[in-house]
C-alpha cells in the first residue's frame, strides 16, 4: 500500500510547528500541494520553502489569528476565490493554557471556542463546497485523548475538546453522502512546544525537576516513550488517502497506548 495525494489541494492548519507542520511536510512528500495556515508570516515563507516539490506541488500560506474569526473568514474568501478546490483540511490549532476548570475565567473559555470550534467551522464552511463538487473530501481534526478520558489540570481544554469531538460527529453524519469523511485523531504525550510548557509548568507546580516530570509522565505511556510528530501525521495521511474511504465520524488516538480506555 501505497499513499498517493497527487492532484490534492491540502490546507493544513498551525503548520508553523509541532504536529501541524510534520503533518504539512508530510503532505507534500506523498504529492500534495499545501496551504499552510498559521499567525507568523515569516514563518510561513520559511516552511514553505522546505516543502517537498519535486512531483510539481505548488505551496501557499495563509497568515491568520485564530482569536479574529471574521479576519480568518475574509482571508479564506480571498483564498477560495482563486481557481482551487480543497480535498483535505486539517484542522489543528495550539491548545489552551493549563490550570483547573474551576479556576479558569469566562474569557478563557470564550477564547478557546473561538480558537477551536468556531474557526474550525469557518474553515470547514468555506472549503466543503469544493469538496462536494470534486467528490472527495477529508476533514482531519486533530484533538486530544481527552475527548475520551480528561487530563488532570487541562480544565479549559478538556471542555473545549470535547465540543469539537461531537461537532465532528456530527458533521461525519452530516457530510457522509457527499464522499466527504470527518475524523479525529487524539495525539498523545507528543515532542512539540505545548509538551515542553506542560512539563515546566507541572515541575514548577509540583516543586519537581524537570526530568521527574518527564519520568512520571512517561510512567503512565505503555509504549514508554513521547511522540514524535511524524507519528500523528502518519496517521493523518493514512485518514486523508483513498485507503480511508470507508472510516468515518471516529478518535484515533496516537497515544503509545496511554488512554485507559478503548
Amino acid at each position: 500500500m501505497q499513499i498517493n495525494l497527487q492532484g490534492k489541494n491540502a490546507m493544513v492548519c498551525g503548520a508553523s510547528r509541532g504536529i501541524g507542520n510534520a503533518i504539512a511536510m508530510l503532505f507534500a512528500q506523498l504529492g500534495a500541494n499545501v496551504t499552510l495556515v498559521a499567525r507568523n508570516a515569516a514563518i510561513l515563507e520559511r516552511v514553505v520553502r522546505d516543502l517537498d516539490t519535486s512531483k510539481g506541488q505548488k505551496h501557499d500560506f495563509i497568515a491568520a489569528d485564530f482569536s479574529k474569526p471574521e479576519e480568518l473568514k475574509e482571508k479564506l474568501r480571498l483564498k477560495v476565490n482563486e481557481p482551487k478546490v480543497y480535498n483535505i483540511l486539517v484542522n489543528n490549532t495550539g491548545g489552551p493554557p493549563a490550570g483547573l476548570a474551576i479556576d479558569a475565567e469566562l474569557h478563557e473559555y470564550t477564547l478557546a471556542f473561538t480558537n477551536h470550534l468556531l474557526c474550525n467551522q469557518i474553515l470547514v464552511q468555506t472549503l466543503v463546497d469544493g469538496m462536494r463538487a470534486s467528490g472527495y473530501g477529508r476533514i482531519i481534526n486533530i484533538i486530544s485523548t481527552s475527548v475520551k478520558v480528561p487530563l488532570k489540570g487541562l480544565g479549559v481544554s478538556n471542555t473545549i475538546r470535547g465540543a469539537v469531538g461531537n461537532w465532528s460527529k456530527t458533521l461525519a453524519n452530516e457530510l457522509g453522502k457527499y464522499n466527504i469523511t470527518v475524523n479525529n485523531i487524539l495525539p498523545g504525550a507528543t515532542e512539540t512546544d505545548r509538551l515542553k510548557q506542560i512539563i515546566e509548568g507541572k515541575a514548577s507546580k509540583q516543586n519537581h525537576s524537570i526530568e521527574e516530570v518527564n519520568n512520571e509522565m512517561m510512567e503512565e505511556i505503555p509504549l514508554a516513550r513521547f511522540a514524535k510528530p511524524e507519528e500523528t501525521a502518519f496517521a493523518a495521511a493514512f485518514l486523508a488517502s483513498e485507503y480511508a474511504a470507508y472510516i468515518t465520524g471516529i478518535n484515533l488516538p496516537v497515544d503509545g497506548g496511554r488512554t485507559p480506555s478503548l
